[in-house]
């Protein structure tokens, strides 16, 4: 129980760093003032953009293989039948500190690039088919929320499929005991997406138009090409 407890402990200190925020003070805002006020992934990206977006993905994606390296380090290395477990703890720590830091008045992120960090953390197999669900309903849809809920929907199944088949290794840990994490992670997902479920409900959620962000991208290359064009001709006929 003592290896349970201080492996949520370790995570949820490791969750408490917050990549957006340290991302936004260098833009000069404070990210929990713009956009949906989260400071999380799909905030970034709105408020700040995409360069924004992925430098606080992979900020998050860091500090979840860093939790469960540091815990690896102290019980995994010796205890290989820990390791699932020591995952499902480690990660729930850093989901939880994530969405409820102590430092921000426990008011963090939606906790959906941490869930999904602990998908490819889990199995390989988990983190392909959780990138390809979010990638491909967030594409299709251009609802970040959709595509968020749904990726840890299915995949949290998928999870417990592959561990009822034997497929991903228990070890120690008994199928029930990994449903009942899973399942609290699917559940903090929910939770903390409940205003954005009603918008899908009603059609007022927000989306993320991405086609139209490349159109946009592509359309100020064109223009900096012409640009430089029309610099270069009028040097030369100077």
């Amino acid at each position: 129980m003592i290896t349970r407890i201080l492996a949520v402990i370790i995570g949820y200190l490791f969750g408490n760093f917050e990549t957006s925020v340290l991302i936004a003070k260098k833009h000069g805002i404070n990210i929990r003032e713009h956009g949906s006020g989260n400071a999380g992934t799909t905030n970034a990206l709105r408020v700040m953009g995409s360069k924004a977006g992925v430098l606080t993905f992979l900020g998050d994606f860091g500090k979840m293989m860093l939790a469960f390296l540091t815990v690896w380090l102290i019980y995994g290395r010796n205890n290989p039948e820990l390791i699932l477990l020591l995952k499902l703890y480690t990660g729930l720590g850093v989901i939880l500190g994530h969405d409820f830091p102590f430092h921000m008045g426990f008011h963090g992120g939606k906790g959906i690039a941490v869930t999904g960090s602990l998908m490819v953390l889990l199995d390989w197999r988990t983190g392909i088919v959780a990138f390809l669900l979010f990638v491909g309903i967030l594409w299709f849809t251009c609802y970040a929320s959709l595509a968020s809920l749904m990726m840890v929907t299915i995949d949290s199944v998928l999870f417990l499929i592959l561990c009822g088949c034997g497929v991903i290794s228990l070890g120690t840990l008994s199928l029930a005991e990994a449903a009942v994490l899973i399942g609290i992670v699917w559940l903090l997902a929910v939770i903390l997406h409940a205003a954005n479920i009603k918008r899908l409900l009603t059609g007022k959620e927000n989306k993320i138009f991405l086609a139209s962000y490349f159109e946009k991208r592509d359309e100020k290359r064109g223009e900096k090409r012409e640009i430089r064009k029309e610099n270069r001709a009028e040097r030369k006929n100077s």
